[in-house]
């Protein structure tokens, strides 16, 4: 069967609650990107889920989860329990054995620093500073053996934005999952506190990064040579961070490679694998 005939539908979970992003532009060209390069038929729904309470089912072929702003902690609003019932619908649906074709999903800032509180991977706490900008994460020997990661460096170069972090995880709990932690932040001899953890993979199907593989260089470099984003980045961060961040966008074995292979990955695998159990099911 031709890849046209296949439809492969994607469920995305908008987690912005309202607020101006690039990443759900970056989100959807990278799907239609995919797509063109698959020749698949390929749709994908958002779902709104702070703002309208929204959740997809498990009537799709794989899920991205955004990043977003605000404290990742609970507070206990009716959104967020929507959220985690989800998280644990996805896993509970692959973990059973009727269900030939599982369902992937990926976790990003945001929703992967919830996933990781709910599951009790670690602690998620407040950084002593924003850590904002492109950067160099180092890959675990799990990393360096997982297929989303395979076709980058190590270390690799990701976009991050964020004012929480994943640290000290409870490998017990990792253990008992079968999760396993991907990659690190970068190293940093003269600063005297832990690394946080930058992308985990939670099961076969579930995986998320701390870090933002969406993050189109292109988009970001027009965006970020506004001139009111250029003077925000440069009073709050500082003009050598801004250089750095143009030089980094600029470069296409940095966060053009990261952007090129981590979704794109993902996607693949997921429609690979759903492909599969279909035909092998029709034989």
């Amino acid at each position: 069967m031709n890849n046209e005939n296949k439809h492969f539908r994607i469920a995305i979970l908008d987690m912005y609650n309202g607020f101006e992003n690039e990443g759900m532009r970056c989100i959807k060209k990278i799907i239609t990107e995919f797509a063109e390069k698959e020749l698949l038929n390929i749709s994908y729904e958002i779902f709104d889920v702070r703002q309208k309470l929204e959740v997809p089912g498990m009537d799709y072929d794989a899920y991205i989860s955004t990043g977003g702003p605000g404290n990742p902690a609970p507070s206990g609003e009716a959104w967020e329990r929507k959220f985690f019932r989800f998280l644990d619908k996805i896993t509970e649906y692959n973990a059973s054995r009727h269900n030939r074709v599982k369902k992937p999903l990926f976790l990003i800032c945001h929703s992967f620093q919830m996933a990781c509180i709910h599951w009790k991977i670690g602690t998620v706490g407040k950084r002593r500073k924003t850590s904002f900008g492109t950067f160099p994460v180092h890959k675990t020997s799990g990393g360096r053996k997982d297929l989303l990661l395979n076709n980058l460096d190590d270390p690799f170069w990701i976009v991050d934005s964020r004012d929480f972090q994943v640290i000290q995880p409870d490998q017990q709990v990792i253990d008992n999952m079968g999760a396993k932690i991907l990659c690190l932040e970068k190293i940093r001899p003269h600063v005297k506190l832990e690394r946080a953890i930058m992308a985990i993979r939670f099961s076969k199907e579930i995986v998320g990064t701390q870090f933002h593989p969406e993050a189109d260089s292109e988009g970001m470099l027009r965006y970020f040579l506004r001139e009111d984003k250029k003077a925000g980045i440069i009073t709050n961060h500082g003009e050598a961070k801004y250089k750095d961040m143009i030089e980094h966008l600029n470069d296409p074995d940095k966060i053009k490679m990261t952007e090129a292979t981590i979704i794109p990955v993902f996607l693949k695998t997921a429609f690979d694998k759903v492909t599969k159990t279909i035909s092998v099911a029709e034989e």
